[in-house]
C-alpha cells in the first residue's frame, strides 16, 4: 500500500474493530474521522478518547462516524472501550499496516531512549473517500472540538 495524501482518495481499508470488521468502502457517501493514538489506558490517549466520546452525538448528528486506531489488541481495545464507555469502534492495527499507510510511526524519546511509536494524528475523510484534512503531532486539549468544527464545515 502506498501512503495517503491530502486531496487523494483513500485505498479500501479493512481491519478488525471492537464493533466487528471495519471496511472503509461501506462508508461511501458519508465523511468519517480516523484518529490514531499510541496506547489504550494511558493518560493522553484516555483524555483524547473521552473527548471524542463526549462529542460523539454531535459527530453523529452530522453523519460523521469516528474511529480510533492503535496497535493494541482487540482485547485491550474492548477493555478500554468498556472502562471509558466509548460508543465508537476502536480498530486494532497490530501489524502497523494502517499506521504505515497514514505515516504515523515515528521515533520518540521516552525516558532518554529512542523508541518507535505512534505519532498522535487525526484524519478527516470526506463523503467521496478523499482525505481532506490531517492533524499530526496532536496536542489533546481542544483537539476533538477542532475536528468536529472541520467536520461540521463539510456538512454545510
Amino acid at each position: 500500500m502506498t501512503s495517503v495524501a491530502i486531496g487523494q482518495p483513500l485505498p479500501a481499508i479493512q481491519a478488525e474493530s471492537t464493533h466487528g470488521p471495519f471496511d472503509s468502502t461501506t462508508l461511501q457517501g458519508k465523511p468519517f474521522v480516523l484518529y490514531f493514538y499510541p496506547k489504550d489506558n494511558t493518560p493522553g490517549c484516555t483524555v483524547e478518547s473521552q473527548d471524542f466520546r463526549d462529542l460523539h452525538e454531535q459527530f453523529l448528528a452530522i453523519g460523521c462516524p469516528v474511529f480510533g486506531i492503535s496497535r493494541d489488541s482487540l482485547t485491550s481495545h474492548q477493555n478500554f472501550t468498556d472502562k471509558q464507555n466509548l460508543p465508537f469502534p476502536l480498530i486494532s492495527d497490530p501489524d502497523e499496516a494502517l499506521c504505515s499507510l497514514f505515516g504515523v510511526m515515528k521515533l520518540k524519546n521516552m525516558y532518554g531512549k529512542q523508541v518507535r511509536g505512534v505519532d498522535r494524528s487525526t484524519f478527516l475523510i470526506d463523503r467521496h473517500g478523499v482525505l481532506i484534512q490531517e492533524w499530526r503531532g496532536v496536542r489533546v486539549p481542544g483537539h476533538a472540538e477542532e475536528v468536529l468544527r472541520a467536520a461540521q464545515n463539510l456538512a454545510v
